[in-house]
């Protein structure tokens, strides 16, 4: 489970990247964390009452990351940093409604190896695809407590099964007709983008990339 990321630019150029009104996000650049906040990119409708007229114009927005669980949780103090199941009654109703879908911009994401490093400790491994500097993670948002947001994750490339990982979060593709699609599309359509990325296309190091 994804569980930490980097996103090595600042709000200015993340906004530039994906065609997004900047709004106040005061990002820099840095590490992302479950219960920290992280920038996203909405339709842009959050905010408009009423019924649609034509697409809104992309919002980029600080949203923490993980949504708070239901009341029947293990751990009600704890969020939910991803989505192992998008047809979860938890889930369904914010997926099938677009204006739920965001982006979660990114640079590279950690995943836990399958081996210990020389001083015992577990292996941290980085990885980012080959095609993308700053790439868009598949979100979703809710509205409860908190502002959060959650990453939608699908089953594991050849990459991350090396690594003893069978999940992976979903890397939407670098064109923005399919990012669009995530943002706009009915779910029939949008659910079609929750698929492993090509091992061929993504690089991992031990290290994350410096900023």
């Amino acid at each position: 489970m994804t569980l930490l990321y980097r996103l090595d630019c600042n709000a200015a150029a993340i906004a530039k990247h994906f065609g997004a009104r900047q709004g106040e996000d005061p990002w820099a650049g840095g590490y992302a964390a479950p219960g920290q906040f992280a920038p996203i990119i909405t339709g842009g409708r959050e905010f408009i009452a009423g019924p649609r007229r034509g697409i809104a114009e992309p919002r980029m927005i600080p949203r923490i990351w993980g949504v708070p669980p239901p009341p029947n949780a293990a751990d009600p103090a704890r969020g939910i940093a991803t989505v192992r199941n998008p047809d979860s009654p938890f889930w369904i109703g914010n997926l099938r409604n677009s204006e739920f879908r965001c982006l979660v911009p990114a640079t590279t994401f950690m995943e836990w190896g399958r081996n210990t490093g020389a001083e015992g400790r577990r292996q941290q491994i980085w990885f980012a695809p080959t095609d993308q500097p700053i790439f868009a993670l598949a979100g979703v948002w809710k509205d409860s407590e908190v502002p959060s947001f959650a990453l939608l994750t699908c089953p594991a490339n050849a990459a991350l099964r090396a690594q003893g990982r069978d999940r992976m979060p979903v890397i939407l593709p670098p064109n923005r007709a399919e990012q669009a699609t995530w943002l706009h599309a009915d779910w029939r359509q949008a659910k079609t983008l929750l698929q492993p990325y090509s091992s061929s296309l993504m690089r991992h190091s031990e290290m994350p990339p410096p900023r």
